[in-house]
């Protein structure tokens, strides 16, 4: 079984570290974060990636320590601190609060000392003890339960890598410093003596001890009399380097357990540093039930449905089984009236919704707001429930204020505008392992309710906020008179769908499969052997070795055999052209011949496409799923794939499409 770990953080060295890595960054209102930010992430690195049972920091304190006592010059060189990061100390203390990670200070003694002290006391509860700083002083503590983990350089230094490094073992690191000395501390070690010298010293005889013992041994007249003249200073230089492990700690293990951070103090922390990437990244536990959310059954809404009556309008989120809008069914659904007020209402039938539900989402005198509301219609449409008066989605809103970023989920557009950091689906079920496990649409409602009453509520928030930003922009007009009113003929069009030929996609199927093979054995004649044609690197092999073709460009892997290289490569010879057709037969029916078949809903017959609002930065549309925009129409072989595409008896195709109208509107505007 392998030994529970116990990090200890350096965190004086950390901060000083942390600030000059990261040299400009503050908050809104100019306070400096630049050294919280850069230890934070030092902390989160530390968890995330090595996961410690046991996990404690260290501080320095103010004021002297025995070594001040020892050499009253000693550290006397060292700057003050600079004023931009003492004022980041008491934010750097509140988010090592903030995460539940015990602090150790000590009068008199410096934070080495407090490590060292822990470090053995960890080695000897039989703990793996990693001491996290990028100091050299600490690899004197290192043995076989104690190693040094240096963030920066992400390198682990055991007995080891000290053998390696200075072919002395980690206790002597300690006499070599004192030998060398340290300029940063001011300890002044013996004038002349490097750190090779110094190695070199403390390889041949041990420790400095026994080096003043044998000067008669240093054959250097000049290093001899120079170690015999300042012995003592010697020895003073080894004592204020040497760390100690015997501070006055009470040491009990479980005061130093890992813990999930407070989140209450962690999440307001952030945002007052305004640290948003570091808030995105944390994984929040699920959600509690606030004090206005609540779980009804739907024949326990009636008073909240008569409230929402009242009100005229509701924030509405769904829990679907599917992203897939043709394939999804409900399982539950929040109202959110108010803000602050919100209730989930479990959906045990995924078929018929409970009629007080349907009436409220049909009512055209009821104003509904929503995030992605044409899945919402599309899922609803299906059960032939008519979703009126959906006048407001945010997701479209934010695409319009920011139409660059692809990213328009719920939790993003809320952390944005609204400063809120919402717990995602999978934290809602309870973590990455158990999600895994345990789908949330697979949860009890009492885990459900929190996770959407919390996205409702967040929707009215921003549904109250985004309009006056739309208006700042000028883009009310079209967020109301085409963004808007396209929802549900979008949701239509997909909902219908389109008939695909299924039984000609076969047969074109056969036929490639009778083209290709033909076209490999072609292939394999040209290259004179049989090989691998979808490996590039046995292609290079062929074409740069066997035909002794010139190479066009390397990559890092080798020669390059892409679509440009085989284009240029093609007038010389008859194999590079041919590689080029067999891609591309295959590309079409890996993409289109065989793919589009398996996309046709079992129900409906029928393929149905997803057309997305918020992809382009253009403003068009783009479709997935399969993506209709590239049914490939040049060539014999693309036209008969069009083919496929039929209309219903009695019915036929239109197809239009504007020709280069981004230009047009350029030139039009110039």
């Amino acid at each position: 079984m392998a030994k529970q770990t116990f990090y200890i953080i350096d965190g004086s060295s950390y901060v000083y570290r942390a600030y000059f890595a990261i040299r400009e960054l503050s908050t809104s209102t100019g306070l400096p974060t630049n050294a919280v930010y850069g230890f934070t992430q030092m902390l989160l690195k530390i968890i995330k990636d090595k996961k410690p049972d046991y996990l404690a920091i260290a501080f320095d304190t103010k004021g002297p320590t025995f070594r001040h006592t020892a050499y009253q010059d000693y550290k006397v060189h060292r700057p003050e601190m600079p004023d931009p990061l003492a004022l980041q100390l008491p934010y750097i203390h509140r988010m090592v609060e903030a995460f539940r990670i015990p602090v150790i200070l000590g009068d008199g003694v410096e934070a080495d000392d407090l490590i060292g002290t822990l470090a053995r006391k960890g080695e000897a509860k039989g703990l793996k003890v990693v001491v996290v700083t990028g100091d050299k002083d600490m690899f004197q503590l290192i043995s076989p339960g104690i190693s040094v983990y240096d963030t920066m350089k992400e390198k682990t230094y055991t007995e080891k890598e000290i053998l390696e490094k200075f072919g002395t073992t980690p206790a002597q690191v300690v006499e070599i410093m004192g030998l060398m000395g340290d300029s940063v501390d001011n300890i002044p070690g013996v004038n002349g003596v490097g750190e090779k010298t110094a190695v070199q010293l403390i390889q041949q005889f041990g420790t400095i001890e026994n080096l003043l013992a044998n000067l008669d041994q240093v054959k250097k007249p000049k290093l001899r009399q120079t170690l015999e003249a300042e012995k003592e200073t010697a020895r003073l230089s080894r004592s204020l380097a040497l760390i100690e492990t015997d501070c006055p700690i009470d040491f009990d293990p479980e005061r130093f357990r890992m813990q999930s951070p407070d989140f209450e103090k962690l999440i307001p922390l952030c945002n007052e540093m305004e640290f948003s990437n570091i808030l995105k990244g944390l994984t929040l536990p699920p959600p509690t039930m606030a004090d206005g959310y609540r779980i009804l059954l739907p024949t326990e809404a009636g008073k909240e449905i008569d409230a929402i009556q009242k009100k005229a309008r509701v924030a509405v989120d769904m829990l679907l089984t599917s992203e897939e809008p043709m394939r999804a069914e409900w399982v539950g659904i929040a109202f959110c009236p108010e803000k602050g007020e919100a209730f989930y209402i479990p959906l045990e039938d995924r078929k018929q919704l409970p009629p007080e539900i349907k009436a409220v989402l049909e009512s055209a005198s009821i104003t509904k707001v929503g995030h992605d509301l044409k899945l919402a219609e599309i899922v609803l449409g299906r059960r032939g429930i008519v979703l009126r008066n959906a006048s407001f989605d945010t997701m479209i809103a934010s695409y319009l204020l920011n139409p660059g970023r692809r990213d328009h989920t719920l939790e993003t557009v809320a952390f944005e505008y609204l400063k809120e950091r919402l717990t995602t689906a999978t934290e809602a079920a309870g973590g990455d392992k158990e999600a895994k496990a345990h789908p949330l649409i697979e949860a009890q409602p009492s885990r459900i309710a929190p996770y959407l009453c919390q996205r409702a509520d967040a929707v009215l928030k921003l549904a109250d906020l985004l309009p006056s930003l739309l208006d700042g922009q000028g883009l009310t007009p079209l967020f109301n008179d085409l963004e808007m009113p396209l929802i549900p003929v979008l949701a239509e069009i997909e909902r219908n769908g389109v008939k695909i030929d299924a039984d000609l996609l076969s047969e074109i199927s056969k036929e490639l499969d009778t083209k290709l093979a033909e076209l490999t054995e072609r292939i394999y004649r040209l290259a004179g052997e049989e090989f691998n044609i979808g490996s590039p690197k046995q292609l290079a092999e062929i074409l740069f070795v066997k035909l002794g073709l010139p190479p066009i460009r390397k990559t890092k892997t080798g020669y390059s055999t892409d679509e440009e290289v085989l284009t240029q490569l093609a007038v010389r010879h008859e194999l590079p052209a041919e590689i080029l057709n067999s891609r591309q037969l295959m590309k079409l029916k890996s993409t289109y011949v065989d793919a589009l078949p398996k996309l046709i809903h079992p129900e409906t017959g029928r393929v149905h496409t997803q057309l997305n609002q918020t992809i382009a930065a253009t403003g068009r549309l783009s479709s997935k799923d399969p993506n209709l925009q590239n049914i490939p129409i040049k060539g014999e072989l693309g036209r008969r794939i069009r083919q496929a595409f039929i209309a219903e008896p009695g019915y036929q195709l239109l197809s239009a499409d504007y020709n280069q109208i981004e230009l047009r509107l350029l030139a039009h505007m110039s």
